[in-house]
């Protein structure tokens, strides 16, 4: 049924789209204006029922309702996203082979795992500009767009690099072995220093910076003047810090396939779902306190093997098993740990 390829996309397109536009509240946004506009059609007094129906779920300004509805939702979503990915699975597996669902399983696991160390630099970045879980949502929505359409055109340049010439994937190894001795020497930071960010800085070169939320907006006009508000701000670091890891993440993913019909869905699945999974995990993440090694040997693993690609052969199952290897024991160390 599926073998024209285009349809493989068109199908990935129409799973992923309708999807992420529940996720995103887009067909309750549109429920939302049609009510609306029913609204002005009846009587102040129905309207008056409808507008206290429609805000009675409403969450209400406490804290503590706010981390329990937003971990809620997280875990839905989360599961959600892992059981899409897992139905693609199968349909990769049905109509381009095992091999190829194995290669989409491996680059998911790879993508996912290390995107988890983001939600470290989300978590810091956040707290740093004192921004509340209500405006993240927006932040981290508008971010996750913006990543995979810068992520889609780097992945079709380094497949098409690879494939035309063969010596880059020793450079990329080295990136991801370089990668893994930054993170060695890098020192965990409590929070970041934004007036010294390079990020905001190039952004103040553009637009006068605000560290105010304004209500959530991106942008804020005051006495005439257009600011970029905290919100804008967060987006920018992120986006800049995705951008890095992007260059770090991407070869790891093409050290097991460069078909790019894999790298990019098995990328955009496990991106899609960063979102939920922040949220689900933000007021955990301290208890991982073996993640970081265990994506630093991942990051160790991947890159060796990408060098010595041409003396020893590593399976794409058995690269999944080592992987799953590394996270598994992290995972489970951690867990000990937190429990004593």
């Amino acid at each position: 049924m599926f073998e024209d390829g285009y349809l493989m996309w068109a199908l990935f397109g129409v799973f992923v789209g309708g999807a992420l536009a529940m996720d995103l509240g887009i067909f309750e946004s549109l429920r939302r204006v049609v009510l609306g506009r029913r609204k002005t059609a009846t009587s102040s007094l129905i309207t008056k029922d409808i507008h206290s129906a429609s805000t009675s779920c409403s969450p209400p300004p406490s804290s503590g309702y706010y981390s329990t509805a937003t971990f809620r939702q997280g875990l839905i979503w989360t599961i959600v996203w892992i059981t899409l990915t897992a139905v693609f699975a199968v349909i990769i597996l049905l109509e381009m082979g095992n091999d190829k669902m194995l290669e989409f399983v491996t680059g998911y696991a790879i993508e996912k795992s290390l995107s988890v160390d983001n939600m470290f630099v989300f978590l810091l970045i956040f707290s740093s500009l004192g921004i509340s879980h209500v405006f993240q949502h927006r932040v981290l929505s508008v971010g996750i767009l913006s990543a995979i359409a810068m992520r889609i055109p780097l992945i079709v340049l380094g497949a098409s690099l690879l494939e035309t010439f063969h010596w880059m994937v020793y450079l990329f190894g080295g990136i991801l072995i370089l990668t893994s001795a930054r993170m060695i020497l890098q020192r965990n930071e409590k929070k970041i220093e934004v007036e010294k960010n390079i990020s905001v800085r190039l952004l103040r070169k553009i637009l006068p910076v605000s560290t105010e939320l304004h209500n959530g907006k991106f942008l804020a006009r005051r006495n005439d003047i257009l600011y970029a508000t905290a919100l804008l701000v967060a987006l920018v670091i992120i986006e800049v810090t995705d951008l890095v890891f992007a260059i770090d993440s991407i070869p790891a993913v093409l050290a097991i396939t460069t078909d790019q019909f894999i790298v990019i869905t098995s990328n955009i699945f496990a991106i899609l779902g960063l979102r939920s999974l922040y949220f689900l995990l933000a007021g955990a993440l301290e208890k991982f306190r073996y993640l970081k090694p265990a994506l630093i040997a991942l990051l160790l693993f991947i890159g060796v093997k990408m060098i010595l690609s041409e003396v020893i052969h590593i399976s794409v199952a058995a690269s999944l098993g080592a992987i799953a290897a590394i996270l598994g024991g992290a995972l489970i160390l951690s867990l000990i740990v937190a429990r004593r």
